[in-house]
């Protein structure tokens, strides 16, 4: 009995050593790290947004998803002003070193250069080893919840860039002389203002300041790729695809090997389009969410959702027709495109959905028609949270199509209420996706439509006092079929509509 309990007794011992000497290796090695830190490493210095220092191995940036519709994004000096390629794809085809690469990589210096498209009228800037000061930009925070800001105006919200609000190092040594980055001459070739009435882009590089070494000094880094942009009328889904849409395709133009993280550089309160911004791309900061200077290891400067093709198209005539990336790939077509098809995919798989261009099993379990509503929410501060009827009997309509969908057919035909306002993103992109008919007024929750499969259906009602082009446009630039009702005034006849429906699904074989 004595001779167990001395062994157990060693036993304890022995473990209690073992322990002692991992307590002292591990606190050893921590304050070791505390004062010495690893050549690589993490660290967080503020809200939720490292400094990313790359680990060998390691990925801080989500890759970028395999999708169908994909084509090179590699730049072709031979791509036609005007051409469906110049207005949805890469038409930056003419670029201009501000401050060459090749300096920078001999003297350590900063580099910076535009993309111009001369089908756009817009560029695409980008740089290397960029400052941005947040105390030099004059706008709210960012990033509040709506219900703290209710009455906060536009003006607050939107930025007023100081000189030096962003800065670069020339090349020079410390003997260097403090200058702009740019003149006006070179803001009105590549950024010009056209018909943006607040043209905050062209803002920010002329705040943008060169200096020496010596005056260049940061204190903090984010090593990834960023985009920088700036968000108008951020609240509207119509205007934030545009804006996901330039930052999407900035990010190809300049060849980025993963999704970027995104900085946005306004003060607007968060909103529910947030959760698609993250979706999209690796993370989500403001820019006043900083504690001070910061500096980009590479940034890129998205250009204002008013310039893409998706807005100006509402004012001038882009001939051009969806088609498959397997078809344009064998048959180049200046006037067909798959650039908007390749985007929606970008979206559903962003939210994790399959995006197989031959997967369709919607008629496994009957034909759904969305129903996309309109409905009374609080969208911003300024807004009263009541939305303007585009349909002024949508209940009754509603009500005629949900009957109709009830009676007998050949199909099954689930009648889905989307009541957009009132659900995630990821399940109003879920209920476009699995749509084989999209039915609606006139109204921003249409723009859904670019995230829609290839055989989807769009019946809009249209009425006589908003006939705009909007979503007839996307759905030819898809590719899709598309069918309108027009009114006379903001109401329909049920019965129209249902007959419309009638030979939609008949050409499905219902």
């Amino acid at each position: 009995m004595n001779k167990k309990h001395s062994t157990l007794l060693k036993i304890l011992l022995a473990l209690f050593a073992l322990n002692s000497i991992s307590l002292y290796l591990y606190f050893s090695s921590s304050h070791h790290n505390h004062h010495h830190p690893p050549e690589n490493h993490r660290e967080t210095t503020a809200e939720s947004f490292p400094i990313i220092v790359p680990h060998r191995g390691r990925h801080f940036s989500k890759p970028w998803p395999i999708i169908p519709s994909y084509l090179p994004w590699s730049l072709t000096p031979s791509v036609e002003v005007r051409s469906c390629e110049a207005y949805f794809g890469n038409g930056f085809t003419k670029v201009t070193d501000v401050l060459p690469a090749k300096a920078a990589v001999r003297s350590g210096s900063s580099w910076f250069k535009c993309h111009y498209s001369a089908t756009l009228r817009s560029s695409i800037c980008e740089g290397g080893k960029i400052r941005m000061d947040p105390e030099k930009i004059k706008m709210s925070k960012g990033g509040e919840k709506l219900e703290d800001v209710i009455g906060r105006s536009e003006e607050e919200e939107l930025p007023e860039f100081e000189d030096g609000a962003f800065v670069v190092e020339g090349e020079g040594g410390a003997r260097f002389k403090r200058r702009k980055l740019v003149g006006e001459k070179f803001l009105d070739e590549f950024l010009p203002v056209g018909d943006v009435l607040r043209h905050t882009m062209r803002e920010l590089v002329r705040s943008t300041v060169v200096v020496g070494e010596d005056d260049f000094t940061c204190q903090e880094w984010v090593e990834e790729p960023t985009l920088l942009v700036t968000r108008f009328e951020y609240a509207n889904m119509f205007h934030t695809v545009t804006d996901w849409y330039s930052a999407y395709v900035s990010s190809r133009v300049t060849g980025l090997p993963n999704r970027p993280h995104l900085v946005f550089v306004d003060g607007h309160c968060e909103t529910q389009l947030e959760e698609t911004w993250n979706a999209l791309f690796s993370s989500l900061r403001y820019a006043k969410n900083f504690s001070g200077p910061v500096c980009f290891r590479h940034a890129i400067l998205s250009p204002l959702g008013y310039e893409t093709s998706l807005f100006k198209g509402l004012t001038e005539d882009i001939n051009c027709h969806g088609a498959s990336a397997h078809d344009l790939w064998q048959n180049p077509d200046d006037q067909k495109t798959a650039r908007l098809s390749e985007f929606g995919e970008m979206i559903r798989a962003a939210f994790g959905f399959p995006v197989n261009r031959h997967h369709d099993d919607k008629t496994v379990s009957g034909h759904n028609v969305l129903f996309v509503r309109r409905e009374d929410y609080l969208a911003h501060p300024r807004h009263k949270g009541k939305v303007e009827s585009r349909l002024s009997n949508e209940q009754e309509v509603f009500d005629s199509v949900q009957m109709w969908a009830s009676s007998p057919m050949k199909c099954k035909v689930n009648v889905v209420n989307g009541l957009f306002a009132h659900m995630s993103m990821k399940e109003q992109v879920r209920a476009i996706q699995d749509a084989s008919v999209i039915i609606g007024a006139h109204g921003a929750g249409l723009t859904h439509i670019v995230s829609a499969t290839p055989n989807t259906v769009i019946l809009e009602i249209v009425s006589s006092y908003f006939r705009r082009p909007h979503f007839q446009l996307i759905a030819q630039w898809k590719g899709l079929e598309y069918h309108a009702i027009y009114l006379e005034g903001s109401h329909a006849n049920p019965t129209v509509v249902i007959e419309r429906l009638n030979n939609i699904m008949s050409s499905l074989g219902c």
